[in-house]
């Protein structure tokens, strides 16, 4: 069964509408149970107590209409090219990452704790079936299968990295949901190239959870997603685009959502970077992030995140260009997208980035450790 544009949309208008309906309830939950997120630190750049338990509705939303999708998709008479058990560990994932990261937003959970439950989610989505297919068993079958394991630990990092990709991208109004946006569009829209339907109907879920949280997260802020929604957002995306490789090459396709998603993982790699030359842990937070940076030069929340969806968007087309194997004209468009990069890090007094915090004061003592 050949995918209607119009039954895209219903399915985009279905979390859409949820997510949007339910962000007012998650708002007064939030304000009634204590999930609010106070700037303590000046880290954060709103001023006043917001409420933080959006992740919440946009749950209740992609779920719902991913939910609608497949049923819809399956009782027209579309054969699905996945097998429904890997759709089940996604949903399973997904719902227990959520749960984490809401549990998160109440009780400050520590980073080793986090990391072994987001592993743990991840490794639910790798045992339901759903993982990088890299390597083939040159070495045939046997009680320890190499090619089955490279997998599913590939599957696992690969999983884990972006959830915490785009938690990290989480700083200014705005920013998370329209990146996530940006890139489920763009990998929905490869998948619906190569027929991959129910792959592009639940990454359109994703993307109208999004965007229907977007409104009230937009500078000024009313409500954040906080880390339930960000987690669950990052999982999705990561989960979904490993669902059916686009390509035969499975290595091939997993370069396009990295290529659409390029921005928040440079973004994560450059802080890790960064925090290691000051002598921070890396999962302490700072704000030497891309959009810390545009804000510093004065171009304010608004204008910052705008940027930041062109930049985005750029490489969301230079991940369909290399899809249909146009890759001159994906290069050309991400030399574009790194161009702008160099600029954002650097100033006109230096070519290269910054990287050394003046502010931070190394003791002697802390050097020998």
């Amino acid at each position: 069964m050949n995918l209607q544009f119009w039954q895209v949309l219903i399915v985009y208008f279905c979390a859409f509408a949820v997510t949007m309906l339910l962000v007012p309830v998650s708002i007064k939950i939030a304000e009634k149970t204590g999930g609010m997120d106070v700037p303590t630190d000046n880290r954060r750049v709103h001023t006043h107590p917001i409420p933080r338990l959006g992740g919440m509705a946009i749950f209740l939303g992609t779920m719902a209409a991913i939910l609608f999708a497949l049923a819809f998709h399956w009782l027209a008479g579309g054969k699905a090219p996945i097998s429904p058990m890997k759709m089940v560990g996604v949903m399973i994932g997904g719902c227990l990452i959520w749960l984490e990261g809401t549990i998160d937003d109440y009780k400050n959970l520590k980073p080793a704790v986090k990391l072994i439950a987001q592993v743990g989610c991840a490794s639910v989505v790798a045992a339901f079936g759903d993982s990088i297919q890299v390597l083939h068993n040159y070495f045939g079958t046997g009680a320890f299968d190499l090619a089955n394991a490279t997998s599913f630990i590939l599957t696992v990092i690969w999983i884990v990295a972006i959830t915490n990709t785009i938690n990290l991208v989480d700083g200014v109004d705005g920013l998370a949901a329209g990146l996530v946006a940006i890139g489920s569009l763009c990998i929905a829209y490869v998948a619906y190239i190569f027929g991959y339907y129910p792959g592009c109907l639940c990454l359109m879920a994703v993307a109208g959870g999004a965007l229907g949280f977007l409104p009230y997260n937009f500078y000024p802020a009313k409500t954040f997603m906080g880390d339930g929604g960000s987690q669950f957002l990052g999982f999705m995306v990561a989960a979904l685009s490993i669902l059916q490789p686009v390509k035969s090459t499975t290595i091939v396709a997993l370069l396009i959502p990295a290529l659409v998603l390029a921005l928040p993982i440079f973004d994560t790699l450059f802080a890790i970077i960064r925090r290691k030359i000051n002598g921070q842990p890396i999962m302490k937070a700072d704000k030497g992030h891309i959009h810390h940076r545009l804000m510093r030069a004065g171009f304010g929340q608004r204008r910052t995140v705008l940027i930041l969806y062109g930049m985005a968007g750029v490489m969301g087309v230079a991940a369909v260009l290399f899809s249909r194997g146009l890759y001159v004209e994906c290069c050309g468009l991400g030399a574009v997208a790194f161009l702008f990069l160099i600029i954002v890090l650097t100033d006109r007094n230096k070519i290269r980035p910054e990287l050394k915090d003046p502010t931070i004061v190394i003791h002697k003592e802390d050097e020998n450790k």
